[in-house]
C-alpha cells in the first residue's frame, strides 16, 4: 500500500472514529430531550443504528486479517439491516407530528418491517445465504464481505424502505404551513440522507473498484464521511426542537455548548493520539511516555479556548436584537443573592463588627414576611438569645446618650438614634424613608468605650446591612413576580412547542387542567400552609384550581378554603410513616409539617422538639415542602382518572 493511499486510510478512520463519537454524543443529547416526542425516540434509535456500524467499521480498519474482520463485518449487520426500518419509524414519526397520524396501517407495517430486518440480521450473522466470507483488498486495505444469493431481496427492502419514507417526509413537508416550519422540514429532508449514504454496504458491490483504484476509493470514502458527519449534526438541531418548551435561542445555544464540549472536544483528542501513535515513531524526539500529557494538553487546550469564545458567539449568532434584554438576564442571575447568600452576609458582617469592637456577642433582626421581628444571624453569646427568642422590647428601648462611652456625634452617624438594651446597644434599621427594617445589636463590654472610629465603622456597617435588607425585599419581590409569571411563560412556552407543525389538530387539543409549574408549587403549598387557619394566602391560592380540590367542593359544603385546608391535610398524612408516632429522622418530614403548619407552633419550640438547630430546620422544611409536593401531584393524577363518561367530549384528530 503506497504512503498516499496510507494517508488517506489514516483520514478515513479518524472520520470514522469521529462518526462515532458524534452519534454517540449526539444520542446522549437526543436522550435529554423530550423523550415522551415520537420523533425524538425514533430519531434516537436511529442513531444508534448508526453508532454500531461506524464503531465495525472502525474496528475493522485496525485489523489486518480478513478473518479477524469477518466476525465483526457481520455484527455491523445489527445496525445495516435496521436502518431501513429506523427510517421509515422516524419518517411515519415525523408525518404524525404534523398532524397526518396512523390509522393502524403504517404502524402496522413498521413493526412488520422491524421483524424483517430481524430476519435479514439473523441470516448475515448465522449463514451464508445473504452475505459471504470476508475480503480483505490488498492494495486499499479495504475489508468487506461478499454478496450472498439473498443479497437483492435486501437490496429491494433498502431502496423500498428508503423510497417509502421519502415520501412520508415529502407529505410531511406539504403539511407545513409557515415559513419557519417548512424550512426547518427542509432542513431534515435534506440531512435525513446521511444514515442511508453512511451505512449501506457499497462494497458489497463495488468491492472489485476499491482494489482497482484505492486512492479514488479512500478519497470518496473520506468526502462521504465527512458530508455524513455534517448532515447528522444538521438533523440532530432540527429534531432538538420537536417538543421542547425553551425558546430557540435555548436551543441553539445547548446544542452549540453540546457539540462544542462533546463531539469537537473528543474527536480532536483522537485525532492527536492516531496521528501521533502513526506518524511519531518517525520523529527523531518522540517518546511515547509523553502521549499523555499530550492529550491532555490538547484537552485542556480546547476546554480553555470554548469558554473563552463560546459566550461571544452565541451571542453573535443565536441572540439577535434582544441581545441587550439577554444580556441584563445573565447579569441578574450572576448578582442575584440567595438566602444562603444574605445569611453568609449577615454572619461576615456580625463577626467583622465584634472583631472591631472587641464585643463577644452581635445580632441582626429583621422583619419577616409576616411583620413579625425575627433573628436573621446572631454570633457569640448573642446565639443563646436567638436559641430562646428573646427579643429586643422596641417600647423598653432607651437612646444612648453621648459621653464618655459614646462620641458626641452620634446624632449624625446614627440618624434614627442609638439605643441601650441591657448590656447590648441596639442600632434601628430604616430605609431612607424611615421605613423600619429591623435590629443591629452588639453586646458592650463592660467599661468599653465607642471612640468615633468604631462609631463611624458601625455606622458604615448599619448602612451595609440595611442596603442587604433593602435589596433582600425587593429581590423577594422579584420572586414573588416571578412565581405568577413563570407558570404563564410555562403555558406560552407549550403552546409554542405543541403548535410547531401540529396544524388544525392543535387547535383542536384541549386543555386537561390547569398545569403548576414543578418549582413553583411548593412555595404555592408554604403560602398555603402558612395561613392554614385562615388568611389570603390559602383563601386566595391557586391551589383552588386544582382538580383534587374542585372534587372534595362536595363535602365541604362548597367551601374552597374548607376543601382546600383538607386536601393540604390528607397530603400531609400521605408522608405519615406506619406505626405509632416518634420523634426519629424516619419521621422528621411529616412532624415538621404536622408541628409547624397544622398545629402552628413556633419554629424555634419545633426545633427543640425535634432536637435539631433552626438552621437545620429550615432545611429539611424545604424537603418536607418538596415531598408534600409530589404527594398533592399524585393526588391531583388519581382525582384525573376520570371514567370516560365524566370526559368531556374531544374532537377526533384529523385523518387524511
Amino acid at each position: 500500500m503506497s504512503p498516499l493511499v496510507g494517508g488517506l486510510a489514516t483520514l478515513s478512520q479518524i472520520l470514522a472514529s469521529g462518526i462515532v463519537i458524534t452519534t454517540s454524543s449526539l444520542l446522549l443529547f437526543g436522550l435529554s430531550l423530550n423523550l415522551r416526542e415520537r420523533v425524538v425516540r425514533a430519531f434516537a434509535a436511529l442513531l444508534a443504528f448508526v453508532t454500531i456500524v461506524y464503531f465495525c467499521d472502525v474496528v475493522v480498519s485496525t485489523l489486518a486479517e480478513a478473518r479477524a474482520a469477518e466476525p465483526w463485518l457481520r455484527l455491523q449487520w445489527l445496525g445495516i439491516a435496521f436502518i431501513p426500518v429506523a427510517y421509515l419509524h422516524f419518517s411515519d414519526a415525523l408525518l404524525a407530528t404534523t398532524g397526518q397520524p396512523s390509522r393502524g396501517r403504517r404502524r402496522t407495517a413498521v413493526r412488520l418491517l422491524y421483524i424483517t430486518a430481524g430476519l435479514f440480521l439473523v441470516a448475515a450473522a448465522f449463514s451464508d445465504v445473504l452475505v459471504l466470507d470476508a475480503v480483505l483488498e490488498a492494495s486499499s486495505a479495504a475489508a468487506h464481505l461478499r454478496a450472498g444469493p439473498l443479497f437483492l431481496v435486501f437490496l429491494a427492502y433498502f431502496g423500498g424502505s428508503l423510497a417509502w419514507a421519502g415520501w412520508n417526509f415529502l407529505r410531511a413537508y406539504r403539511r407545513c404551513q409557515t415559513s419557519t416550519t417548512r424550512r426547518r422540514m427542509l432542513y431534515l429532508m435534506t440531512s435525513a440522507a446521511a444514515p442511508p449514504l453512511g451505512t449501506f454496504p457499497f462494497l458489497l458491490i463495488a468491492g472489485g473498484t476499491a482494489a482497482l483504484h484505492p486512492v479514488f476509493f479512500w478519497a470518496l470514502v473520506i468526502i462521504t464521511n465527512t458530508a455524513v458527519t455534517v448532515l447528522l449534526l444538521v438533523m440532530a438541531y432540527t429534531v432538538a426542537y420537536f417538543g421542547i418548551a425553551q425558546p430557540d435561542r435555548i436551543v441553539k445555544a445547548r446544542f452549540f455548548q453540546w457539540v462544542l464540549r462533546g463531539p469537537l472536544v473528543a474527536s480532536s483528542v483522537l485525532a492527536v493520539y492516531v496521528l501521533v501513535t502513526r506518524y511519531g515513531p518517525r520523529l527523531p524526539v518522540y517518546d511515547q511516555r509523553l502521549l499523555p500529557f499530550l492529550l491532555v494538553g490538547v484537552l485542556l487546550v480546547l476546554q480553555f479556548v470554548i469558554t473563552l469564545v463560546r459566550l461571544p458567539i452565541e451571542r453573535a449568532l443565536f441572540y439577535g436584537a434582544d441581545r441587550r434584554e439577554l444580556r441584563r438576564l445573565q447579569v441578574l442571575e450572576e448578582r442575584l443573592l440567595t438566602s444562603q447568600d444574605l445569611s453568609q452576609f449577615f454572619e461576615s458582617a456580625l463577626a467583622e463588627l465584634a472583631d472591631a469592637l472587641g464585643s463577644p456577642a452581635a445580632f441582626l433582626t429583621a422583619l419577616d414576611e409576616a411583620g413579625r421581628v425575627d433573628y436573621e444571624a446572631a454570633v457569640g453569646s448573642a446565639d443563646q438569645l436567638r436559641t430562646r427568642g428573646e427579643l429586643p422590647p422596641l417600647e423598653a428601648l432607651r437612646p444612648v446618650a453621648p459621653d464618655a462611652a459614646a462620641p458626641a456625634d452620634l446624632g449624625d452617624l446614627f440618624p434614627y438614634g442609638l439605643f441601650a438594651w441591657g448590656e447590648y446597644w441596639i442600632v434601628p434599621l430604616r430605609t431612607a424613608s424611615g421605613e423600619f427594617l429591623g435590629l443591629l445589636g452588639f453586646q458592650r463590654p463592660a467599661g468599653m468605650a465607642l471612640s468615633g472610629d468604631a462609631a463611624a465603622g458601625l455606622s458604615r456597617l448599619s448602612t451595609r446591612l440595611t442596603a442587604a435588607l433593602e435589596d433582600r425585599r425587593l429581590q423577594q419581590a422579584v420572586f414573588q413576580a416571578l412565581d405568577r409569571l413563570l407558570p404563564e411563560i410555562d403555558v406560552l412556552q407549550r403552546l409554542r412547542a405543541s403548535g410547531a407543525y401540529a396544524g388544525r389538530q392543535n387547535l383542536t387539543a384541549l386543555e386537561p387542567g390547569p398545569r403548576l409549574n414543578d418549582a413553583e408549587l411548593p412555595l404555592l403549598i408554604k403560602d398555603a400552609l402558612r395561613d392554614f387557619w385562615g388568611g389570603p394566602k390559602l383563601t386566595n391560592s391557586p391551589l383552588l384550581r386544582l382538580r383534587v380540590v374542585e372534587r372534595a367542593l362536595a363535602a365541604h359544603d362548597g367551601q374552597a378554603a374548607n376543601a382546600l385546608r383538607a386536601v393540604l391535610r390528607e397530603a400531609v398524612e400521605r408522608i405519615r410513616p406506619e406505626g405509632q408516632r416518634k420523634f426519629t429522622a424516619e419521621w422528621l418530614l411529616y412532624n415538621i409539617l404536622e408541628l409547624k403548619f397544622l398545629q402552628g407552633q413556633r419554629v424555634r419550640d419545633v426545633a427543640a422538639r425535634l432536637a435539631v438547630s433552626e438552621a437545620d430546620l429550615y432545611r429539611k422544611q424545604r424537603v418536607a415542602l418538596e415531598e408534600l409536593a409530589q404527594s398533592i401531584l399524585e393526588m391531583e393524577r388519581e382525582a384525573g382518572r376520570e371514567t370516560p363518561a365524566e370526559r368531556p367530549p374531544e374532537l377526533p384528530p384529523t385523518v387524511e
